[in-house]
């Protein structure tokens, strides 16, 4: 399985450019799953529902499933910030992309999503894991880089050039 971040400050159009480049590397054959970081107190579930009623009365974990999808929703007793190699564990392995949106400082290769209309600083000159930047404006730059400059808005060049590079991208889980 191939993993890649996807680095960026809020507002930066991370999660436009996964939805662009999920059907980009479908249509070259690859199966693709995303791990996204949420903020503290997210739902995925409504009100009322069977399964937010499980939870509601004390359920640790509950799965949802049809012949079409599955959920588990598993609520912490206490905080809990689960790292991206847990969550990485948690997915299929007969994946061929993983594209990880948020966990910004983990240690995964990653591509850094820079707009100057975000008005955010780079990250690339401090990150050693990022391997190119995506952005709509690279003569905005303000450092100088002999990284691969890619267009966020060609999910299909972001794609051809991920699968060129692909072996820079095989996942090897932390030794525990």
């Amino acid at each position: 399985m191939q993993v890649v971040g996807f680095a960026a400050w809020s507002g930066s159009g991370k999660t436009t450019l996964l939805e662009r480049l999920i059907p980009a590397l479908q249509a070259r054959g690859r199966r693709v799953s995303v791990v996204k970081h949420a903020h503290h107190n997210f739902e995925v579930d409504h009100p009322g529902k069977d399964t937010w009623r499980h939870r509601q009365a004390g359920a640790f974990e509950v799965i949802a499933a049809s012949s079409q999808r599955l959920a588990l929703v598993r609520e912490f007793a206490r905080p809990a910030t689960p790292s991206v190699h847990d969550l990485l564990a948690l997915l299929s392995p007969s994946v061929d992309w993983v594209l990880v949106e948020g966990f910004k400082a983990s240690s995964l290769p990653k591509v850094e999503v820079w707009r100057p209309s975000a008005g955010q600083p780079v990250m690339y000159p401090d990150d050693p894991r990022i391997l190119a930047i995506a952005t709509d404006a690279p003569a905005a730059l303000p450092v100088p880089t002999a990284l691969p400059v890619l267009d966020l808005n060609d999910p299909a060049a972001l794609a051809a050039w991920l699968e060129d590079n692909r072996p820079r991208f095989d996942y090897l889980p932390p030794e525990t």
